[in-house]
């Protein structure tokens, strides 16, 4: 901890971070690689403290016998040592800084590995429940806070405790009685700390509530989505106003902080004066009385400088340990998350896939299992979350503790389908949704897809396509049922040769803010030129970006927001083309887009579905919101409430008089008109 920040931790024992023998084994599994330069340290570290005893002793050599018996020989040799020894030891240090980065930056690139390794294995129900920030703050803040229990707060508590030993043995041997009084001051250094920590504890807290609201209002208004509800609503002045109070309570609270903390360092120096000027007053009296030299109430005040520091560095040391070994257990924490999607030991690869596709009596919820969730934390010494960014408002149950927020796919006691509802803007779909709350997302789903067949899944709003289709690339397993492809278990296989197989067009389209071409070739990362807008062409896209200034090394922008919403789509489009999937998972949503993009789009969608020459013809699950897809489909699976109500083709379905009759009736006649 820098500065007078330890402090602020002196009498927090309510807050004390605790620290167990399994941590700390733990922690030295991650320092066991760099055994060799934690010794070097350790060389250095005894290396530069003994060099650091030698000048007090040259000085008092220098007044006691070279100046008195005028020895200019001898006071060269000792003036040049004066200049040598701190020279020596600037040296040593550059080397022990260079063990201690090389210590330091390698754990933070170990652990920052380890966990995104990690977070690439947990599945979409594991995203959909944790805070980006918090990952962030996992990945950045606790990786770095751990990095400084190895290389920063171990080196100096090693450092202190060697200094402050040596420095008392050679006190204890020059003069026991002045050491004796030295220490007596230490109740002092105890009492002061005591006092202040209490005050500097409350204001430190108080600034980083206020930092974390600041930074908070900064992240939510920046950002593209909140820069533009902001400019829609013409609430710029306000949010001006709102940013410079929050600011306004950083500056005071800095300014509060900074003066206490002023007002610390007087203290500490009066402190220190104080056995400064008993040591001075009980030495000189001895060198009176001559029971020792002038050189050594010289040496002994110079050591005495030393040991007040070191004692210092030791005072605010368990603490700054302690704190510093909870982050290596939010690291941890993440490394040893279950996996929810697992894939099974030993488990084969996919191959030569047909596309035959079989759900067998599925059944999903979204209960979450809370031992595969981050825990709520608390770091010592942060302060990172705030409740409602605006109004500072922190949600609570009755009880009065604070809630948690679920994702859009978290678990809930009543499911209504988790989907984007974009497929119906009927009356008749709306007042159907509000009826889709239920308890299971998915029940009793079976029905079986042929090689080239083209599936089409409809219903109200929030009957379970959406969460059926998740089920296709394992993004969640079923509840209880199996998933088959070509007669294997999706459980049975490789994560990586299903994800080969699949296709995947989302409702709402993501795009890496990157150019056109990356954001392309991270379905084949080793796509030619001609394969690239060869995709584009078949997606209808090409010619809209040779018309770009860049082409396809133009910019989409934050998530593609410099893109109109059919312009993202068809890119999407060329992106699955470009995997050429065996078997296509579209939701092919078009309510939002103009006749031009929906007729390209559309176009598009017939040129994905109907296969390519090395993969053949593949087999379609399409979310279908367009008459044009259902008429083409060979099977249309009818839902509601998470379950199958009706299947069969159109005109089967028709003449049954059923739902699939009055969504007709209500989302696709009008199409025919």
């Amino acid at each position: 901890m820098h500065g007078y920040g330890w402090f602020a931790y002196m009498r927090s024992g309510d807050e004390k971070p605790r620290v167990t023998r399994e941590l700390l084994l733990r922690v030295l599994t991650y320092a066991r690689e760099y055994w060799w330069h934690i010794a070097g340290m350790l060389v250095t570290i005894l290396l530069t403290t003994g060099l650091s005893l030698l000048t007090p002793l040259i000085f008092r050599n220098m007044i006691d016998v070279v100046i008195p018996a005028r020895d200019t020989n001898r006071l060269i040799l000792l003036g040049a040592g004066l200049l040598l020894i701190p020279a020596v030891v600037g040296g040593i240090n550059v080397i022990q800084r260079r063990l201690n980065a090389t210590v330091g930056e390698g754990v933070i690139y170990d652990l920052r590995s380890a966990l995104f390794a990690r977070l690439q294995r947990m599945s979409l129900r594991f995203f959909t429940n944790t805070k980006v920030g918090e990952l962030m703050s996992r990945l950045n803040n606790d990786v770095i806070g751990a990095q400084n229990a190895i290389s920063n707060t171990i080196v100096s508590i090693v450092t202190n405790l060697i200094e402050a030993i040596a420095l008392f043995a050679v006190m204890f041997s020059l003069e026991w009685r002045l050491t004796l009084v030295s220490v007596l001051i230490l109740p002092l250094f105890v009492i002061a700390a005591r006092r202040l920590g209490t005050v500097l504890r409350d204001i430190a807290r108080q600034a980083m509530e206020m930092n974390a609201q600041m930074n908070a209002h900064m992240n939510e208004t920046l950002n593209i989505g909140g820069a533009l509800l902001v400019k829609l609503f013409g609430r710029s002045f306000e949010e001006e106003k709102r940013f410079r109070e929050r600011a306004a309570n950083v500056r005071d609270i800095g300014v509060r902080r900074a003066v206490v903390g002023s007002t610390f360092f007087v203290i500490f120096g009066l402190v220190s004066a104080v056995g400064t000027a008993l040591v001075y007053g009980l030495g000189g009296y001895f060198v009176i009385t001559d029971v020792f030299t002038v050189g050594t109430i010289v040496a002994f005040g110079s050591y005495l400088g030393q040991l007040y520091g070191a004692l210092q560095g030791l005072a605010g040391a368990p603490v700054e340990f302690s704190t510093s070994m909870v982050s290596f257990e939010r690291v941890f924490e993440v490394i040893d998350l279950p996996l929810d999607i697992a894939e099974k030991e030993n488990a084969p690869a996919l191959q030569d896939v047909k596309g035959e596709l079989e759900f067998e009596d599925v059944t999903f919820n979204y209960r979450l299992d809370d031992s595969k969730l981050l825990k709520d934390v608390k770091r010592y010494g942060r302060m990172e979350d705030v409740g409602a960014v605006l109004s500072l408002a922190k949600p609570t149950t009755d009880d009065g503790r604070q809630t948690k927020t679920a994702g859009k796919n978290g678990p809930s006691s009543m499911v209504s389908g988790q989907e984007d509802g974009n497929d119906s803007d009927s009356a008749e779909s709306e007042s159907r949704e509000a009826s889709q709350a239920r308890e299971v997302a998915l029940e009793g789903i079976s029905f079986l897809a042929r090689p080239g067949q083209l599936v089409a899944l409809v219903g109200p709003s929030g009957a379970g396509k959406t969460t059926m289709t998740y089920l296709i690339p394992r993004l969640y397993d079923p509840t209880d049922g199996v998933i088959r492809i070509d007669g294997h278990d999706l459980r049975e296989v490789t994560l990586a040769s299903l994800s080969a197989v699949i296709g995947m067009v989302t409702q709402e389209t993501y795009l890496f803010h990157d150019t056109i071409r990356t954001n392309l070739t991270y379905a084949k990362m080793d796509a030619t030129q001609e394969e690239i807008e060869s995709a584009a062409r078949a997606a209808n896209i090409h010619n809209f970006i040779m018309d770009l200034p860049d082409r396809y090394d133009t910019i989409v922008g934050e998530r593609g927001y410099r893109l109109s919403g059919g312009e993202k789509q068809r890119i999407a489009l060329a992106r699955v083309i470009l995997k050429d999937p065996q078997i296509l998972v579209l939701d092919e949503a078009t309510s939002h887009l103009d006749s031009e993009s929906e007729a390209l789009i559309q176009d598009a969608l017939k040129r994905v579905m109907a296969g390519s020459a090395s993969a053949g013809p593949r087999t379609s699950i399409v979310i279908a919101h367009r008459l044009s897809t259902i008429l083409a489909a060979d099977l249309i699976l009818v839902m509601d409430r998470g379950r199958i109500v009706e299947r069969g083709t159109h005109d089967e379905l028709l003449a049954t008089g059923g739902l699939y009759s009055q969504l007709y009736e209500t989302q696709f006649k009008r199409e025919r008109v």
